[in-house]
């Protein structure tokens, strides 16, 4: 009788719905939120979990919605950054291959032609979901975690989730 809320991670549509049942079956404190990673590089969850989070009134703790920091833009330049989670981190490669590169670059496009950084994009565009209760954002500086912060005025207009999805449609899920 301690336990007053559960919640998940990295769990498939399959298992959200598993422990949802046996929370019911067993009388047990229902499952209140799941995280899973979410990004504009890695959309899986709306394929079924978003519509059980949606209809079964559980929120998404959306992590890595930065994708290792590629989302910011600055592996584009060629620029060595040797203290960024990618560099620090090179057994996980989620997030380094060319379908990656294409879509951050592609993403960037959209973000600079709407006066966005695409640190604001991708956050807005990840706050912006009915499913998401919560991001969260890693940042190694105050300036980081500034632009993070406040992406949370950011609201981005339908022409713009318009152009994502574009993007989506031609380069889904690059880091799945």
């Amino acid at each position: 009788g301690k336990i007053k809320h559960i919640g998940l991670s990295n769990e498939t549509p399959w298992g959200i719905m598993r422990f949802l049942e046996e929370n019911k079956y067993h009388n047990l404190p229902k499952i209140k939120t799941v995280q899973n990673p979410y990004s504009l590089l890695n959309r899986l969850f709306e394929n079924g979990s978003s519509e059980i989070c949606l209809r079964e009134n559980v929120g998404l703790l959306a992590y890595s919605p930065m994708a290792f920091g590629v989302l910011s833009g600055k592996f584009l330049t060629g620029e060595s950054h040797p203290n960024a989670r990618i560099s620090l981190f090179p057994q996980y490669t989620r997030y380094s291959s060319a379908q990656c590169t294409e879509a951050t670059r592609l993403y960037q496009e959209i973000a600079h032609k709407n006066g966005l950084s695409l640190t604001q994009l991708s956050l807005a565009f990840i706050e912006q979901q009915s499913f998401v209760t919560s991001t969260i954002i890693g940042a190694t500086t105050l300036e980081q975690l500034k632009e993070n912060i406040d992406t949370i005025q950011v609201s981005l207009s339908d022409e713009i989730l318009k152009a994502i999805d574009q993007v989506q449609a031609i380069l889904p899920d690059p880091a799945p």
